[in-house]
């Protein structure tokens, strides 16, 4: 039986939150990091969502994220609270994965399209940065959410001009 791998870019990469054999930096192609998918579970209320990170679309774009490969007798188990933990708006996308040794996997992530319910979209830097300061969820502060995915990609040395431009804007 082959491994399987999964591929983080949000949360997941400073707090996984299951088992797994090794986790390595990866890199996805095509993709860009953007907080445009509401969180009414997590990170907000159905009320007052807040906002997360899904990937978009971009053919000139890749992001930065982290690879986790389990093994296969705990992969099944795994996905259940992970289906939970990205339950509003997230759907299941098998990516092809460039991880920072270069070997190249299929991985399951989970992205969120604009056709969910729960996709907020573009706004300003400025709107987005004052709409995830005053958001707070079950999982904790919205603000805590985006603070330690920019400072794990700094600790990683990635630029990531958007998550920076949100943290310096929230932070400040």
């Amino acid at each position: 039986m082959s491994a399987h791998w999964i591929f983080g870019y949000g949360s997941l990469v400073w707090r996984p939150g299951f088992v797994f054999e090794e986790a390595h930096r990866a890199e996805v192609q095509g993709w860009v990091r953007r907080f445009w998918q509401g969180s009414p579970d997590h990170r907000g209320t159905p009320e007052a969502p807040g906002r997360v990170a899904t990937l978009i679309a971009d053919p000139e774009g890749h992001c930065v994220g982290r690879a986790f490969r389990l093994a296969p007798e705990v992969y099944a188990a795994t996905l259940a609270p992970l289906d939970h933990r990205e339950k509003a708006g997230f759907e299941r996308r098998t990516l092809q994965v460039t991880l920072a040794d270069g070997r190249s996997v299929d991985a399951l992530t989970y992205l969120a399209t604009p056709s969910n319910e729960s996709f907020l979209g573009e706004a300003p830097l400025d709107e987005m940065a004052a709409h995830i300061r005053r958001s707070r969820g079950p999982s904790g502060d919205n603000a805590e959410y985006l603070l330690e995915l920019a400072r794990w990609l700094s600790a990683e040395g990635v630029e990531d001009p958007h998550v920076e431009a949100l943290a310096a804007l929230v932070a400040g």
